[in-house]
């Protein structure tokens, strides 16, 4: 987009009615017509080339050109090295049709060509389009003073680095992407445009650095886009400033990994993510890879470090994305294909002392937000924080079915069904009967065990299970019938977490 970030170009001047009175004719157009028009100069001379400065747009009859075709590409080719913006040529004075090895050559060079087809006066199209630049230069000014102020606000407010690269995507009207020095992406503003899309076209982004006091920490890129009043490139730089700003003020980029991890779990639980292609796309410009890898997703109890989370996952030759949310660690675990792993590597990785809920091995994109779910169906429905323990998705193949047939409607009348009087027990009489049932189901064959996870005396529990059996007209001793009921309480809690 050779016209990016010009203040006028060629097309702007001939959309300028003094021009356009003249019925121009575009005989070299294209890109060509992107070219900065940055002055207006009329002249017939064939010596016109040693006047020019670069920018100028050419306005004569032809009176004094050359006829020899030799001499009118030289001529051209004169021009073309002066840097005019166009060549616009008003026929009926002294040419009746454009030279062909004129236009020949402007097309050869890229030089925009205009003919006129009726008289126009030149200095009323110089007026008009000077009018044009000097209106164009102050709404540059004003809005390079409303960026300046924006980005200034963000630096001072100590904006996080999402924050700003979604204002420069704003500003700019166009995707914006934050990458290291290291090329994974740390942030991105896709403005409706397919992640996978975005990153893909990033070859042909306009870039700028991220650096201040002679240290670099990154790139700020942005796609393609509409031109901006105070230049595409004049904006990049204003987010990168304050980009620079924010790694002075924080000394460094360390946050940078960490704000790309959290921005990343955060957008697949808020499936924020067009297609799997998108996901994919994401998690491969971190590092984190799936092909020919045993992918999990995790949920660790309590809040987690994220760096010292990677850390120990890289001594088992693993990759993590991982962020603390609702005050339970969120992770994705890449490890090697090699062995399903032991709760003695899943231990050593999180850490000592912790709880976790572990997903089924995946290696694709699907696989994987499955395994995720799966993992955090099974942390919500187990609150308590008892012993550290690892659980596994695999070893709860109840639960692995009424995740995997969550929008079946049988699976909810069912449950419906079983459940609403202890439901509307519970509701008018503000009971824990839902809550005893829970504990039971969760320790078949030991009520001593249930009624201290109630937190009820035995007795007190006791007289809890036959309230629920003469309320449900269930016998809690059958094995069918208490199989049903904790299908019935997978399927409520599956529910009321999904």
């Amino acid at each position: 987009m050779a016209g990016a970030d010009a203040l006028l170009t060629v097309a702007d001047a001939l959309a300028e009615p003094a021009l356009a009175a003249g019925v121009p004719e575009v005989i070299v157009g294209g890109d060509a017509l992107d070219a900065e028009v940055r002055w207006v100069h009329a002249s017939d001379s064939a010596g016109v080339a040693r006047l020019l400065d670069g920018g100028e747009l050419l306005l004569s009859t032809g009176a004094g050109w050359p006829v020899d075709p030799v001499a009118l590409r030289d001529f051209a080719q004169r021009l073309h090295g002066a840097g005019v913006a166009g060549v616009v040529i008003e026929l009926g004075t002294a040419l009746e049709a454009l030279p062909d090895a004129f236009a020949q050559t402007c097309a050869d060079l890229g030089v925009a060509l205009i003919a006129l087809n009726r008289e126009v006066k030149f200095v009323a199209v110089t007026e008009a389009v000077h009018r044009a630049l000097l209106t164009a230069h102050t709404r540059a000014l004003r809005e390079r003073q409303h960026l300046h102020e924006l980005f200034t606000a963000l630096s001072l407010q100590g904006a996080p680095a999402d924050v700003v690269v979604a204002e420069t995507a704003r500003a700019i009207g166009a995707p914006v992407v934050l990458q290291n020095l290291a090329h994974e992406v740390i942030a991105i503003e896709n403005l409706r445009v397919p992640v996978a899309e975005a990153l893909g076209r990033l070859g042909e982004a306009d870039r700028v650095p991220v650096q201040a006091r002679g240290v670099r920490w990154g790139t700020l890129s942005a796609l393609a886009g509409p031109a901006h009043p105070a230049g595409r490139i004049t904006v990049l730089e204003q987010g990168a400033t304050a980009l620079a700003f924010g790694c002075l003020a924080d000394g460094g980029d360390g946050e940078w990994s960490l704000l790309a991890q959290g921005g990343m779990i955060r957008d697949l639980l808020g499936a924020r993510f067009v297609s799997p292609d998108d996901v994919l796309g994401r998690l491969a410009a971190g590092g984190f890879a799936l092909a020919g890898r045993s992918c999990h997703g995790l949920v660790i109890r309590g809040e987690i470090s994220p760096g010292e989370l990677a850390e120990r996952s890289a001594t088992h030759g693993c990759a993590v994305v991982a962020a603390t949310v609702d005050g339970d660690g969120v992770v994705l675990l890449s490890a090697p294909a090699s062995g399903v792993l032991s709760d003695a590597q899943v231990a050593s990785i999180v850490g000592p002392g912790r709880t976790v809920f572990l997903g089924p091995a995946a290696d694709d994109v699907l696989g994987l937000l499955a395994s995720l779910r799966a993992a955090r169906e099974l942390a919500a429905g187990d609150p308590s924080d008892v012993d550290p323990r690892i659980r596994r998705v695999e070893d709860r193949p109840l639960e692995r079915l009424v995740a995997s047939l969550r929008d079946d409607h049988r699976l909810h009348e069912h449950s419906e069904r079983m459940l609403t009087p202890l439901i509307s027990y519970d509701r008018e009489r503000r009971g824990d009967l839902i809550d005893v049932l829970g504990a039971l189901v969760a320790h078949p064959g030991n009520r001593s065990a249930a009624a201290s996870a109630s937190h009820l005396s035995r007795s007190v529990f006791y007289q809890r299970l036959a309230l629920i059996g003469d309320l449900l007209d269930v016998d809690l001793d059958d094995g069918e019938a208490l199989a049903a009921l904790h299908l019935a309480l997978l399927v409520r809690r599956s529910a009321t977490n999904g």
